[in-house]
């Protein structure tokens, strides 16, 4: 094992910023708004918030608890709360999984960096969303340049994984976040003064519950999974760098209430803009890449909102890979007794090994497929549909059933200093009863088990 001192958070203020930073991603800014805009608006939103009670946040409690207990990576943790079982293989299984999405996450990010630069420059002012789709496609489509940029996004988070839990990654997730919030809100109050913005915020605040389906209800739950970062590894490991001091149920309940703030401001920000100008809310996943572009250029000032919404985009991704990348790093650190920096540097390394056919899905190796997908496809499917809600299934089967209520109750009381009985109660028995079955069918949808209409 290894003998380097464990880094931790240092403050409340940093556990939270660096877990809220985790859970702000691509998720809120890009996949959120239009996964709303093609499930009806405000019913998606009704049920995500259901979700995120009953499926996100109990299993987000559950591996920060475990991370907290253990002191010690994702497959540590469970060696160290189930020693001599193969429970660690659950741990594994995050490692992977964080290794996996970064292997294709890294190669949007690089998308979302590239299009920073394409704003500032004016290339992406124009009204006609083709303009936005042919700037796509001819990024995509360029093999070297793809892989450029998705290099340059492991190098700058590679950087900050270096310097350590509360200088590296506490101290970048206090900055940025509160950045992140001034701009958006920025570009919200801009569209908030466009002459249509009351449709957009209908389309998003009043529900339309014929739109309610078995399928949505399932894209809704799957949607909270991911976008809380959880059945990855991240908040186990984040969670062993948590203070003693802190109240575990307290924090998770403000990071989940954050989160939704930042996906519903995503959306005010959207979609009053993405009505008045007559474009459409269901664009898919092209909405952020080829619609937001022609949207802003519509506008006075467009292309000064345009910048701050793709820097802001930006900033959104970075927490998130930082918690992803700790993951096998931590792993590495503690089970083989690397330094940090050889971690980080070897993990880089290993995902622009694993990342390029990601990035090359669009151009060179377009034609390779895995089980009929691309590589950046196949990542995706393994890591939602497969991988993640294994991991949470399993962690909620190993605290519910194995690990139990008297080692759950004594690890969110603080060991008794807080008195939150009946909360722990009530996250226990969703973890035990309700929160895997509906992870189960989230994963059995997922891999075309079952489909409901």
């Amino acid at each position: 094992m290894a003998t380097n001192q464990r880094d931790g958070f240092s403050s409340k203020l940093g556990v939270l910023a660096a877990t809220l930073g985790s859970a702000v991603g691509l998720g809120n800014i890009w996949k959120f708004p239009y996964m709303t805009g093609e499930n009806g608006g405000a019913s998606f939103l009704l049920l995500y918030i259901i979700a995120t009670l009953v499926v996100g946040l109990p299993i987000m409690i559950a591996e920060i608890m475990m991370g907290r207990r253990a002191r010690s990576n994702a497959v540590g943790t469970f060696r160290k709360l189930a020693p001599g079982t193969p429970w660690w293989l659950v741990g594994l299984s995050g490692c992977i999984a964080a290794f996996v999405i970064l292997s294709f996450y890294t190669n949007v990010v690089g998308w979302v960096f590239f299009y920073i630069v394409k704003s500032v420059t004016g290339v992406l002012n124009a009204t006609d969303p083709k303009t936005g789709e042919a700037v796509f496609g001819a990024m995509v489509s360029a093999p070297w340049s793809s892989l450029m940029w998705q290099w340059g996004v492991l190098v700058l988070i590679s950087y900050i994984i270096i310097g350590g839990v509360s200088k590296g990654i506490e101290k970048t997730t206090k900055t940025l976040l509160p950045i992140l919030f001034v701009m958006l809100l920025l570009v919200c109050a801009r569209s908030l003064t466009l002459p249509k913005a009351a449709e957009g915020l209908a389309f998003l605040f009043n529900p339309d519950f014929s739109k309610i389906t078995g399928n949505v209800v399932l894209m809704a739950m799957g949607l909270a999974f991911f976008k809380l970062s959880i059945g990855m590894g991240t908040m186990m490991t984040y969670g062993s760098y948590f203070r003693a001091d802190a109240n575990i149920p307290v924090t998770t309940t403000r990071v989940m209430l954050a989160d939704l703030m930042v996906s519903m401001l995503a959306g005010i920000a959207i979609f009053p803009a993405v009505f008045n100008f007559g474009f459409e809310p269901a664009a898919g996943p092209g909405l952020l890449f080829m619609t937001i572009p022609a949207v802003f250029s519509a506008m006075p000032a467009g292309q000064l909102f345009m910048v701050a919404f793709f820097v802001l985009t930006g900033i959104a991704t970075i927490g998130a890979m930082l918690s992803l990348m700790e993951v096998p790093v931590a792993f590495l650190t503690e089970a083989l007794g690397w330094s940090r920096k050889t971690a980080t540097v070897l993990t880089a390394l290993l995902l622009a090994v694993t990342g390029a056919p990601a990035t090359l899905s669009f151009s060179t190796m377009a034609d390779v497929t895995v089980f009929g997908m691309n590589f950046f496809d196949f990542y995706d499917y393994l890591s939602s549909n497969i991988l993640l809600p294994a991991g949470g299934l399993l962690i909620c089967v190993f605290i519910g059933w194995v690990w139990g209520r008297k080692n759950m109750q004594d690890e969110l009381s603080n060991s008794g200093e807080l008195h939150n009985t009946s909360v722990v109660s009530v996250v226990f028995r969703l973890v035990r009863w309700v929160t895997p079955v509906l992870v189960l069918l989230v994963m059995l949808n997922g891999l075309g088990v079952i489909k409901l209409g």
